[in-house]
């Protein structure tokens, strides 16, 4: 999961009533148990995305989903190796809906975790609760959602609940960078089987400060990543004997050129509300640097101001930066070959030919080769702010959180809503799972963990938007 990593100022607001009832620490409801088991043996499958068996996971969820109540013929396993399998489960509508069906997307691989990087007391595969948390790999990323979307299976299951169009949950594989993403296999196999007509999705969440909600995210759009190869090459020869031509040179210089330039300033549907929205909370310069440059991208003055905080520049332009070195093969050689990898992080609308053919330009230098590495891939484009998933989201986020701002989100990650995204198919990262990015914002790193109220606050809100996503569609007068 791509969190966005945005964090925003904002004034807290007390919580409801309604909110404080959904859990009480150490009486956990039947539910919740249930859910706080399925999330334990999640965490104990090491499913790793590299040296994991994702497979592994994805069958012990179909049991579950079989223990549920789902008809056998409503459950599939299956992917591209034996290791890597996904599962996908569907809840049917009543007979005759003509309504597509709402996706419920989680991943079940994880980052990998070696128990030495992590404190003494804690093992990444070990599912640990302490002093209000729940610790291990992939508390937070992915498995709190894929877990979440489990239980609410057996909640509605047991509630006799029919929905007004097919709920299909999938949790797949490899969405952390592995070589058998799970739902692009699934789009390009057995399609019917994840075609919805929106998703939901990791990407979105909450955000805490002092223990009390302050706004809650939907992510609606989100960058893609390529990689290029940046080298040079030339004959080499006796380092006694320095030539101009020096591979190493050349390639520092055309990283200079690329570490101090900047991309144009841009904004779409997403992040032209989160700017607008933002500035109501920040400090008051920002703010208004904010508004000045959603009138006007060009605004200089305006985007000195927003840019020099780092994580609002990467939601406002294509970002690239060198992250590997590779050079020489001598002390007393002049270098043949010099490279680097350089990590781009691409605006939704532009493409990795694109990006590429821009890179190559302000290098301007003939001796040196940009490499696009991988498949190229499509652009992603943002999904609308669509009022079935808009009015909801809010309307529960209030109920559940009290009256906090729901603010859209780009995510500077990227997650497997893009290959919806790039079909078409609006796409929403949303969890309800809140956070304090100060203490909390560890997915990927050491001690991964998650609030044990949030965990279980999340699965009430996303519980319900199931709900409010799959019931009859409301009719305004």
């Amino acid at each position: 999961m791509k969190r966005s990593i945005v964090l925003l100022i904002a004034l807290g607001a007390p919580l409801l009533a309604q909110q404080r009832a959904v859990y009480t620490p150490g009486a956990l409801t039947p539910h919740q148990q249930l859910t706080r088991d399925i999330y334990k043996q999640l965490i104990e499958v090491k499913s790793g995305v590299t040296t994991g068996n994702i497979t592994e996971a994805a069958v012990a969820m179909a049991q579950r989903f079989r223990e549920a109540g789902i008809p056998e013929a409503d459950i599939f396993v299956g992917g591209p190796l034996p290791h890597k399998h996904n599962v996908v489960a569907r809840l049917r509508t009543r007979p005759g809906s003509s309504r597509r069906p709402v996706l419920l997307l989680a991943h079940l691989d994880v980052v990998e975790a070696l128990k030495a990087d992590w404190s003494a007391d804690l093992d990444p595969f070990v599912f640990t609760e302490r002093e209000g948390y729940y610790y291990g790999r992939g508390t937070a990323d992915d498995k709190a959602m894929a877990a979440i979307f489990v239980a609410n299976a057996f909640r509605l299951k047991q509630e006799g609940y029919v929905p007004d169009r097919d709920i299909i949950i999938a949790l797949t594989a490899d969405e952390e960078g592995g070589g058998s993403n799970g739902v692009n296999w699934l789009l390009q196999n057995p399609k019917d089987l994840v075609d919805g007509a929106l998703i939901v999705n990791e990407g979105g969440g909450g955000t805490l400060r002092g223990g009390k909600p302050l706004f809650n995210t939907v992510q609606s759009a989100e960058k893609t990543v390529t990689n290029y190869t940046v080298r040079v090459t030339n004959r080499g020869g006796h380092s006694s004997v320095p030539r101009a031509d020096n591979a190493i040179t050349s390639l520092a210089d055309a990283l200079a050129k690329v570490g101090r330039y900047g991309f144009t300033i841009k904004f779409n549907e997403t992040t032209r509300e989160f700017f607008l929205k933002t500035a109501d909370v920040e400090e008051p310069a920002m703010g208004r640097a904010m508004k000045a440059l959603v009138a006007n991208p060009k605004d200089a003055a305006a985007a000195r101001i927003v840019t020099a905080d780092v994580r609002y520049n990467s939601m406002l332009r294509t970002t690239c930066v060198a992250t590997m070195l590779n050079g020489g093969h001598a002390s007393n050689a002049l270098p043949q070959l010099a490279e680097a990898n350089v990590n781009c992080r691409k605006y939704p609308d532009e493409s990795a030919e694109q990006v590429r053919a821009e890179l190559a330009r302000v290098i301007n230098d003939t001796t040196v080769e940009v490499v696009a590495q991988g498949r190229l891939g499509t652009a992603s484009p943002p999904s609308g702010l669509i009022p079935e998933v808009m009015e909801p989201v809010g309307r529960i986020t209030r109920d559940l959180f009290g009256n906090i701002p729901v603010i859209p989100v780009m995510s500077t990650g990227a997650t497997d809503a893009r290959f919806f995204r790039a079909l078409g198919v609006p796409a929403f990262g949303v969890s309800g799972l809140f956070l304090d990015p100060t203490v909390d914002a560890r997915a990927h790193g050491r001690d991964e963990r998650m609030r044990i109220q949030s965990f279980f606050e999340g699965q009430e809100f996303l519980y319900r938007l199931t709900k409010a996503l799959s019931e009859p569609q409301r009719v305004t007068p």
